[in-house]
């Protein structure tokens, strides 16, 4: 597990989404990604916030059931967001995961610039992996 480090397993290809932008086309970028939320950013790829399919969903049946404004994302947007950084230690948040906390974290540098996204499936893919390559040594 030492060799394996966020970096490694987090994703690079995430929906843009940014903070003016009406709520619907963020809940386009969001299914176009098969994503459940994304960070918001500014055009330089710092975090502003972050946004899940809720927020999505709670936006689409205001204006498509109660005929009430199209938010923006900024409207909706979570502020205060849990991040990780690259030299976070993956089995420090595989456990946080198994807490109440997000499913997807931001990734960022120093000066909280998105570098990508880390979920728990993509740990839980990595964790697979290991097994498969016990059970091989094993048999």
């Amino acid at each position: 597990m030492d060799s394996v480090s966020i970096k490694d397993l987090m994703c690079t290809r995430y929906a843009t989404i940014r903070p003016e932008m009406p709520v619907v086309e963020a809940s386009g970028n969001l299914i176009k990604h098969d994503m459940l939320g994304s960070p918001v950013t500014d055009e330089a790829g710092t975090l502003l916030g972050w946004i899940s399919e809720r927020e999505c969903l709670q936006a689409a049946l205001q204006v498509v059931y109660h005929n009430q404004r199209v938010a923006t994302v900024k409207d909706l947007m979570q502020t205060d967001v849990l991040t990780v950084s690259v030299s976070d230690d993956v089995l420090t948040l595989a456990q946080q995961m198994l807490n109440a906390k997000p499913k997807i974290y931001p990734v960022v540098d120093a000066s909280n610039k998105v570098l990508g996204v880390i979920s728990r499936r993509h740990i839980l893919n990595m964790l697979d992996q290991k097994l498969a390559e016990l059970s091989k040594k094993a048999g």
